[in-house]
């Protein structure tokens, strides 16, 4: 059906429908600031800031992109307690694919600076969708959403994360080359109270017999959901689709690193819940404490990120109008 123009929280999107059942294309998505985002429609990701070296998941060629999405950027995890029954449901996996109704649609928004994935169950009469978006102080923002389509109230339990992240110190040439090496140098941090993940080399990997300290690192952190136990790595993952319950993780050494939060909550007729998860390269000590204090003091971090966001897209304007960007049509698409 092309592009449908669609409002979402007052803002232009445009919307393809079953996106899923078109072969995957690639997509860039723009900023105000030095953010690089590359993204597939299947969900597939690369990102960062400035250059290359200063990635956020690994830097790669599309069709390793494309490949990667089931391990690496966004996962989410569902076990869905309706009617008696306890439904694993996984969002954007081939695991799902044949054993419920789905519909993926995909949004962009009129700026370009912001994506929506989208799946629908049919079934279970759920929405999913997760939005990325950038901001220039906090980084990359994932925002999650999840609605109850039908007349009955339904428990959740959610794993919800962030894959493959890499520390700071990782450039192309050594993740591809020699990416075992650098997962034995990885280490992924809890600090607990704040929830913040903190990704870093044991030292900097280098060919050379002399001291190389690692002094900064990549965070994640996430916000919206209550009393989450975090995990730092994908190895719960599979007892959590199981129905086990999952430990909290505080340090995990030598693989690659994730960020995941994990919750339960009850969703009434035609209710939704929403949550946030952040995260951000090159940070210093200092820099990390700062963040850690705004996140356990500020109660209203989250509104915080998202008016960063949208001052974003009001400086995207203001770059692409600098530059007599703006086209002024009758036709919206063009």
């Amino acid at each position: 059906n092309g592009l449908q123009p669609v409002a979402i929280n007052g803002e232009l999107f445009y919307r393809i429908t079953d996106a899923g059942s078109i072969r995957p294309f690639f997509m860039s998505i723009v900023s105000d600031s030095d953010h690089w985002l590359f993204l597939s429609s299947n969900g597939g990701i690369s990102a960062g800031r400035r250059n290359t070296g200063y990635a956020l998941f690994p830097y790669c060629t599309d069709d390793k992109i494309t490949d990667t999405a089931e391990t690496t950027g966004s996962k989410t995890i569902l076990r869905i307690h309706a009617n008696g029954q306890l439904h694993t449901w996984e969002p954007f996996s081939i695991r799902g694919e044949g054993r419920y109704a789905l519909q993926r649609n995909l949004y962009q928004n009129k700026w370009g600076n912001k994506i929506i994935f989208e799946e629908i169950n049919q079934e279970l009469k759920l929405a999913f969708q997760y939005e990325w978006n950038s901001s220039d102080r906090f980084g990359f923002v994932k925002k999650v959403r999840l609605r109850n389509l039908s007349e009955t109230t339904v428990w959740a339990d959610v794993a919800d994360g962030l894959q493959n992240v890499l520390p700071y110190g990782v450039p192309p040439d050594l993740q591809n080359k020699t990416s075992n090496l650098a997962d034995a140098y990885k280490r992924t941090e809890l600090e607990p109270e704040s929830g913040l993940a903190i990704f870093a080399l044991s030292a900097i990997i280098v060919d050379k017999a002399e001291p190389s300290e690692a002094l900064k690192a990549n965070v994640a952190w996430s916000v919206g959901l209550e009393n989450p136990v975090y995990l730092l790595s994908v190895s719960q993952l599979r007892q959590f689709r199981n129905g086990a319950g999952v430990m909290q993780e505080t340090d995990s050494k030598g693989e690659p690193g994730a960020y995941f939060v994990s919750s339960r909550f009850s969703l009434a007729p035609a209710g939704e819940k929403n949550w946030m998860l952040i995260a951000n390269v090159n940070h210093n000590l200092p820099g990390i404490i700062q963040l850690i204090e705004e996140i356990k003091t500020n109660k209203a971090i989250a509104e915080v990120v998202a008016q960063d966001v949208e001052t974003g897209t009001g400086r995207l304007k203001a770059l692409v109008q600098s530059a007599d960007g703006m086209q002024c049509s009758n036709d919206d698409l063009k």
